[in-house]
């Protein structure tokens, strides 16, 4: 479990509540079914309507990598990557065969058996990024649906608002309900900016980041293949590697800094 997205959601929803009740607020003046249904609700209709079943459906799968953290040791790969091309520059990659069936990674294993399988370094290099574009459109398109979701909420924040006004502006009867009636209809709006900015768009960029850093992993597999298929020293591997670990970090740096983005 990933506490830092838990922990992000408990100060975030926390700070909010806990701002609003320190000058006095009531927590019950901040729970309005009917608010809660036209916005998470209306929300809710319009990503459906805005992506397909098939989507849809992986909903889940895209939370799960919001809310889990794998474990990825980098470290660890080099190693492995390197010990198996010590083994192949001994004994020939045709040693690495039962090795490779027998790895858990999927990505690895299917590159480790291009390699044993004699195929052409530079199809196998093809290959190998074709899996890791598709993968990565497949998270960009997770992702997609929190971005979408964080779009629409504040919208309906207002919806909710004027229907809410259109209801006190039509019972001005009594004048002493008006206070609180407007108060009412504009939680609409408080839930609307709220959800998109503490819930949704952070779910979005959280599934991004878990993208590159699982690309990033998949690219320093490539690099490790490719050079144990082209029978490269252990050693002068381990350093290419190395190397591209510290200018992937980098990267990933780079891209989670806000300034640094065009």
């Amino acid at each position: 479990m990933d506490l830092t997205t838990i922990l992000g959601l408990v100060i975030g929803l926390g700070a909010l509540i806990g701002g609003y009740m320190w000058d006095g607020g009531h927590l019950d003046a901040l729970i309005v079914p009917s608010a809660m249904l036209i916005i998470f609700g209306g929300t809710a209709g319009a990503v459906a309507i805005s992506f397909p079943m098939s989507r849809l459906k992986e909903i889940p799968k895209a939370l799960g990598m919001a809310f889990k953290e794998k474990k990825r040791d980098p470290n660890l790969i080099i190693e492995e990557l390197v010990d198996m091309a010590t083994v192949a520059r001994r004994e020939g990659v045709l040693a690495l065969e039962q090795r490779a069936q027998e790895n858990p990674n999927d990505f690895l294993r299917d590159g480790l058996m291009m390699v044993v399988d004699g195929t052409d370094p530079e199809l196998t290099r093809q290959i190998l990024e074709l899996e890791m574009d598709a993968l990565e459109h497949h998270h960009e398109g997770w992702a997609k649906i929190f971005e979408t979701a964080g779009g629409y909420a504040p919208a309906m924040g207002i919806i909710g608002t004027v229907m809410g006004l259109i209801h006190v502006l039509g019972n001005l009867s009594d004048p002493g309900t008006l206070g609180p009636a407007i108060a009412v209809a504009f939680t609409a709006t408080l839930y609307g900016v709220s959800s998109a900015n503490v819930i949704y768009l952070p779910l979005a960029t959280k599934i991004k980041i878990r993208s590159k850093e699982q690309i990033s992993e998949m690219e320093l597999m490539l690099e490790g293949i490719l050079a144990l298929q082209a029978g490269e020293n252990p050693q002068l591997i381990k350093k290419k590697l190395k190397s591209f670990q510290h200018q992937s970090h980098k990267k990933a740096e780079g891209a989670g800094d806000p300034g640094g983005e065009e």
